[in-house]
């Protein structure tokens, strides 16, 4: 075996590879949040159809075949499905600097989820098959830490450029010529994608774990595991995709909302949720994780559960509260707690999944999972809030109302959703393996 066959094969190393593939995509997902301003100039949009790109036109199809590619992900070589979908959905996004109309910019939108739908139900089999029961709370988590790395990346990148360029400036770049600045980013986030794709070639395709009750494979054996176990999914996928609409409704228009509501440049605002999502996050998804395998090693199996319940409770006064701070400050301050309790629970969510799943349809319910989850969190959130602005309250001041009215309403939703889960998911843990 050769070095770099051992290194490949480490599951230390194999968590760092798709948590740096994972920051990418949340990078190129994500950079659009601070360009709404120029682009929405140029292109001549509303907070609708800001929205629509911010996350339908992602989500749809990032749900859609999420759900074939997982079962490719249970029958074939996951390493090289990832590899594949980080080609597409970077060459995507560098696509998207070419946009010149809304239409043109939804289409390039549309390839970078279908790409990116290859990455999470593999990498999550992947990481099931690395790492034990007891750490897989803390190893979700690590991985988790990408969509805070990559949003915060997203932030920062686009807050450079067009505070070096300003709002309607414009760069000229090798071989593609004059752009405007806001186009000129997704070229630069896009490309060092092929870097990632080669460097995840590099990991090794491990032999599934066989928990006990694994049988089939098909999509008929998914369909079988949702219709037997519905009291626990519909708690689990419900709660999970509320709280995520709650998260990308806030964080795709908050930015904004610090632009419109105190009057802050977007560079300034850039680098403030940059800060916020880079320190913030990562300690909110590890301390989730550290804290549902904390609760399963104190005798509860319903850790991952119990462990998103209580953060949505702890969510709730703070994301309240946050719209209605007097001041830029004040908003920043509360907006770092939320973003903490935000990321408190995901990594527990997707390591939840893995443990239920028998191993033939692990890929496949994460998928499902993550077509709930995103399709309800990703794809209306931001549509929610821009539509509670354009059409109750009619005022693009009004933004902060309409953040208080998704996070206010829909938080305990999903922390009572989650509660109803606990029992029926410890039911089921009875005879899976500890």
């Amino acid at each position: 075996m050769t070095t770099s066959d051992r290194l490949g094969g480490r599951p230390s190393y194999v968590l760092g590879v798709l948590t740096i593939a994972y920051t990418l995509s949340f990078v190129d997902r994500q950079i659009l949040t601070l360009l709404v301003g120029p682009i929405q100039r140029d292109l001549g949009l509303s907070d609708t159809r800001i929205s629509l790109l911010q996350g339908l036109a992602f989500a749809i199809f990032y749900t859609i075949m999420g759900l074939p590619i997982g079962r490719l992900a249970d029958r074939t070589n996951r390493r090289r499905l990832i590899v594949v979908g980080i080609v597409v959905w970077s060459g995507m996004t560098a696509l998207s600097g070419f946009a010149q109309t809304f239409g043109q910019l939804f289409l390039a939108r549309i390839g970078v989820g279908i790409g990116e739908a290859a990455l999470s139900p593999a990498a999550y089999s992947l990481i099931r098959d690395y790492f034990p029961t007891r750490q897989l709370g803390r190893a979700a988590s690590v991985y988790n830490v990408g969509v805070h790395l990559g949003g915060a990346l997203a932030l920062v990148i686009g807050g450079v450029v067009v505070g070096h360029l300003g709002t309607g400036g414009e760069v000229t770049l090798p071989l593609i010529g004059t752009i405007r600045s806001w186009q000129a980013v997704f070229f630069l986030v896009g490309i060092p994608g092929f870097l990632v794709a080669a460097l995840v070639a590099t990991i090794r395709e491990p032999p599934r774990h066989q928990p006990a009750g694994g049988t089939g494979g098909s999509a008929g054996e998914l369909l079988r595991f949702l219709r037997t176990h519905g009291r626990l999914m519909v708690a689990h996928l419900g709660g999970f995709s509320t709280l995520s609409l709650v998260a990308y409704g806030s964080g795709a228009w908050a930015p904004t909302f610090l632009i419109r509501t105190f009057g802050w440049e977007p560079a300034a605002t850039g680098t403030a949720y940059g800060l916020i999502s880079l320190t913030a996050g990562p300690i909110g998804v590890l301390a989730g994780g550290a804290y549902a395998d904390w609760l399963y090693g104190r005798g509860h199996r319903d850790a991952t559960l119990r462990a998103g319940m209580h953060s949505a409770w702890l969510l709730l006064p703070f994301v309240v509260a946050t719209p209605l701070m007097p001041s830029a400050a004040a908003a920043l301050a509360l907006g770092w707690v939320v973003t903490l309790l935000f990321a408190f629970p995901f990594g527990a969510a997707a390591a939840a999944i893995q443990v239920i799943a028998p191993a033939p349809i692990r890929a496949q319910l994460t998928a499902f999972y993550l077509f709930v989850s995103t399709l309800i969190g990703l794809g209306f959130g931001p549509v929610v809030v821009a539509l509670l602005t354009d059409r109750v309250f009619q005022d693009p001041a009004a933004l902060r109302y309409a953040l208080l009215v998704v996070g206010g309403v829909l938080t305990p939703v999903a922390a009572l959703l989650l509660g109803s889960g606990l029992a029926p998911f410890r039911t089921h843990l009875r005879g899976v393996e500890p």
